[in-house]
């Protein structure tokens, strides 16, 4: 099946669940995301989508051959930035910040707006197609990517241009996004994989949801995270909840029954244990 016809919503899952069985490396971070998109329309094709990040990676190419960026970090941060922000025009989104668009790389892609995670993937994308060394970073509350060449390392922020980030702009930045009293720590700066920035970019959605009290939509949410992601032990007590809160009972013991299994000395095991009993004794 081509990407412009795969619009059949089983289709769509199967692939998301072969993600899940991948390892993190294995995982293609741009396509998987706009598998995800793609659950959200699937009356759109992906063949123009697909085209778009080709020529990320081709433009890239282009101009990283004419400017030498082998062993000039510096370079590199340009030409992407130029790529990215001058040539195509994207930038975050602070007029609509909390859009649920903002986290699904095809209205990204048209819209040439969103979030830091997801202008962050085609960062990820177009930097990865030239095997440039670049990765997520676990910063609270704002995406960052760090950009690794030998010995030089460059943090940049995707949401603003490609700025290049440094310490003390970090610090600024966890006070704002974690409160006056927070500190920068290391695992603020450490790299995170794959999987994780596809959970982050969908935790985006659910959370909105959640706020919006669309309860029924959030599980839609992490149900499509767990296809990718079934070993997530935090991802089926969330499940459970939602399908308790809707009284999807049989569903949520399933869900509880999987935390359970996979959790281990998680602080909350003891009340899901609990809970589950509950719910087994209702449901008889």
């Amino acid at each position: 099946m081509s990407w412009s016809t795969a619009s059949n919503r089983k289709d769509l899952e199967s692939r998301l669940r072969q993600l899940g069985g991948q390892s993190d490396d294995e995982i293609d971070i741009a396509g998987a995301a706009l598998l995800l998109a793609a659950l959200e329309r699937p009356q759109v094709g992906l063949e123009r989508y697909y085209h778009h990040l080709s020529l990320l990676a081709r433009d890239t190419e282009d101009l990283a051959a004419r400017r030498g960026a082998d062993r000039d970090l510096d370079a590199r941060i340009a030409i992407l930035n130029h790529v990215m922000v001058e040539r195509y025009g994207y930038q975050g989104d602070r007029q609509s910040y909390d859009d649920l668009h903002n986290a699904n790389l095809m209205r990204v892609i048209d819209r040439r707006r969103g979030l830091p995670v997801a202008l962050g993937i085609l960062y990820m994308h177009a930097a990865r197609a030239q095997g440039w060394a670049v990765c997520g970073l676990g910063f609270p509350g704002h995406f960052m990517l760090r950009l690794d060449l030998g010995s030089q390392r460059a943090i940049i922020d995707p949401f603003n241009g490609g700025e290049v980030r440094d310490a003390a702009a970090l610090r600024s930045l966890v006070k704002t996004v974690a409160g006056k009293e927070a500190e920068l720590r290391p695992e603020h700066t450490d790299r995170v994989g794959n999987r994780d920035i596809l959970l982050r970019l969908q935790n985006n959605i659910k959370l909105r949801l959640i706020q919006q009290e669309r309860s029924a939509d959030a599980l839609e949410v992490i149900e499509t995270m767990l296809m990718f992601a079934p070993e997530k032990a935090a991802l089926w007590k969330e499940a459970g909840v939602l399908h308790s809160h809707l009284d999807n009972m049989r569903a949520a013991i399933m869900a509880f029954e999987h935390y359970l299994e996979l959790a281990g000395p998680d602080p909350d095991r003891q009340n899901i244990a609990a809970l589950l009993q509950q719910l087994r004794i209702k449901l008889n």
